[in-house]
């Protein structure tokens, strides 16, 4: 996961959550199949991102229209720079980004998956340090999945301290995987790293198509198979799919749950908006696909803390597109302190800056994806603008002064509330199709709503500070 994935800050609307529950002829024969509709889709994407702009310019100006009272006092107040940066981060940027991620969604019609005869081979690489709690979990829930054609598992014991190659041994044992699967244990003696251990696993795969798994994760019965169909139901020139990551751990405590909320409805409405547009922009460590010519061809994953993400902007400089599967499902565990949180959102952070170093020239390609690079791009400053601007704008309004947070601030709600109502509507459909459970989860909800950014972005700036400081890089959850 990255700092790509993050959605506009989080807004109040509805109350409720989920439930985490624990050959080439054939190829070639279903694209000529599908061939007619793909094609309608390919003509259809340049109207409906022509329509979703229009829409999101048309908000913003509508935006900046009624903001002329609030950038006149505030240039009085400070000064007209620091006005007009101010509120274009507080205000015009998110407005905008929010608008399009609506009309998108609004227009989204996800394409059929198709079953080819023959399902390929897959390697399985699950990188694993110091996962003695959840590793056999992990396992089971591959044990489980319904993938019809051959799975080679790879668990990768990157040099852990505690009991988790022991776990793993009788596990493997114990689980008694089919024959078209196998499964078996990889030690290493020292500690390397996530990047360095999946790049060893690579070199050990037998397959082409390449799947990661984190090694605290769930992945839905029919995940991998999804996963999968995807792959081969999108473009030829598609070299990877993310998966769809759900918190697994969401009722420890209030932190847990407002992390639900974040990968339910932010991250998984920004995935499905750029796949819409073939612009998905990271397939993300906990459960993606990728295919091995293309992770070799951008080097593997490199040394760095945002390693998904920079790896991912590889495949897609060498014009390679990246999907989205929103129905192959992994439940991950999310952080459950505010220490493990902080670094994780700040090596987020910290990738996206690396991902910017290694593929700058991105901003620059003549694709519809590149409106995404440039969102991202915009990031930085709102987080900065979010922590030293609107957050003191904030307690001066406890103490009556609303130069910068006002009355008026109030009118979002009820455009907050239908944006939150729609996406969840959109999500508990991909639930019930997996016949998930969906249950409430008010206090995540409202935590998500009015609080949680005021971590989220603070510690997305630390992470920007540290990158740019040249701190030392940790995985830093453990």
């Amino acid at each position: 996961m990255s700092k790509t994935e993050t959605a506009a800050p989080p807004t109040p609307g509805a109350a409720s959550m989920l439930l985490a529950s624990e050959p080439p002829t054939d190829r070639q024969a279903a694209v000529r199949r599908d061939a007619p509709q793909r094609t309608r889709r390919v003509h259809t994407i340049p109207i409906k991102f022509t329509a979703a702009l229009s829409i999101a310019v048309s908000w913003t100006g509508i935006s900046v229209w009624l903001s002329v009272p609030w950038l006149r006092d505030l240039s009085a107040a400070t000064a007209p720079a620091f006005a007009v940066i101010s509120i274009a981060f507080i205000a015009y940027v998110p407005g905008f980004m929010n608008a399009f991620l609506f009309a998108t969604l609004a227009f989204d019609r996800r394409p059929e998956r198709i079953k080819p005869a023959q399902y390929p081979p897959v390697s399985i690489l699950v990188a694993a340090f110091n996962e003695a709690g959840a590793i056999a979990d992990t396992l089971k829930s591959l044990r489980l999945q319904d993938y019809p054609g051959e799975t080679e598992i790879l668990v990768l014991d990157d040099g852990s301290t505690d009991a988790t190659a022991q776990i793993v041994g009788e596990a493997i044992v114990t689980l008694a995987f089919p024959g078209r699967c196998t499964a078996r244990l990889v030690r290493y003696p020292q500690n390397a790293g996530k990047a360095a251990v999946l790049n060893r696993g690579l070199a050990l795969a037998k397959h082409d198509l390449i799947v990661t798994v984190d090694g605290d994760s769930w992945i839905h019965a029919d995940g991998l198979r999804h996963l999968v169909e995807r792959l081969m139901s999108d473009p030829p020139e598609t070299q990877a799919v993310a998966g769809a990551v759900m918190v697994r751990n969401s009722r420890i405590n209030l932190l847990t749950r407002s992390q639900e909320w974040d990968y339910f409805h932010g991250i998984a409405a920004v995935k499905r908006m750029q796949s819409m547009f073939h612009g998905t922009l990271v397939a993300q460590g906990a459960f993606s696909i990728y295919r091995r010519a293309a992770l070799e061809a951008a080097g593997g994953w490199p040394p760095c803390v945002g390693e998904d993400i920079v790896v991912s902007w590889g495949i897609l400089k060498r014009e390679g597109r990246i999907g989205y599967a929103e129905d192959a499902l992994c439940f991950t565990n999310a952080p459950t302190s505010l220490r493990q949180f902080a670094r994780q959102r700040q090596r987020w952070s910290r990738g996206l800056m690396e991902a910017f170093k290694a593929h700058k020239e991105l901003l620059f390609r003549r694709h519809l994806r590149t409106v995404f690079i440039w969102w991202n791009l915009c990031f930085p400053p709102m987080d900065v603008v979010y922590t030293f601007v609107f957050i003191p704008g904030l307690i001066l309004a406890v103490f009556g002064q609303f130069y910068i947070v006002g009355p008026a601030t109030l009118a979002i709600l009820p455009l907050a509330a239908a944006w939150n109502l729609f996406i969840f509507r959109i999500q508990r459909r991909t639930f019930a199709h997996e016949h998930l459970v969906v249950r409430r989860n008010v206090g995540g909800f409202l935590f998500y709503a009015f609080a949680y950014n005021l971590l989220v972005q603070p510690v997305s700036v630390l992470g920007y500070a540290s990158e740019v400081m040249g701190l030392r890089k940790t995985w830093g959850t453990k």
